[in-house]
């Protein structure tokens, strides 16, 4: 059996960046309609809170020092897109805050209302890839276990 050779194309970060691009157009039709959610619609967003680029309290990173998941739902308000982030104002506590989050920091986007899900590799300047070269890297493969809408691409990264 013959050696599938290292790709010159970075395929994983182009899919990356393509399925960020899904909650990049999600949220800005959002704030085309004023903020407001359509229907059931609600989002849970988890974020790597350690990302270059995410703003948040200090107490909130102090209490989610890896990985915080925000619900957009009933109560969030000054829902702002960018091209590389959102920013959106939320209450924990009672204490109104403004969170920022590029979207390089999202692990996951679900809908649970249509039951629709993506997970995504959170990209970390201090993560060390450099032993992923060396492995072998294969066909991706795409899983749905549990016939829900959620999208995993796994692109032979070990786990």
């Amino acid at each position: 059996m013959s050696e599938t050779p290292d790709s010159l194309i970075p395929y994983d970060e182009i899919v990356q960046e393509a399925l960020r691009a899904v909650v990049e157009r999600v949220l800005g039709q959002v704030v085309d309609a004023g903020g407001v959610l359509p229907g059931d619609h609600h989002f849970y967003i988890t974020f790597k809170t350690t990302a270059p680029g995410v703003d948040i309290p200090t107490h909130l990173k102090e209490r989610f020092p890896d990985e915080m998941t925000i619900v957009l739902q009933n109560k969030f308000w000054d829902l702002t897109v960018e091209p590389d982030h959102f920013s959106v104002g939320l209450s924990f506590n009672q204490i109104p805050t403004k969170l920022v989050i590029p979207f390089a920091a999202i692990t996951a986007f679900v809908d649970p209302a249509v039951d629709f899900g993506l997970q995504f590799q959170a990209a970390l300047p201090d993560e060390d890839y450099s032993d992923f070269a060396e492995q072998d890297q294969g066909s991706p493969v795409m899983t749905s276990d549990d016939g829900s809408n959620v999208v995993t691409v796994d692109f032979g990264r070990k786990k």
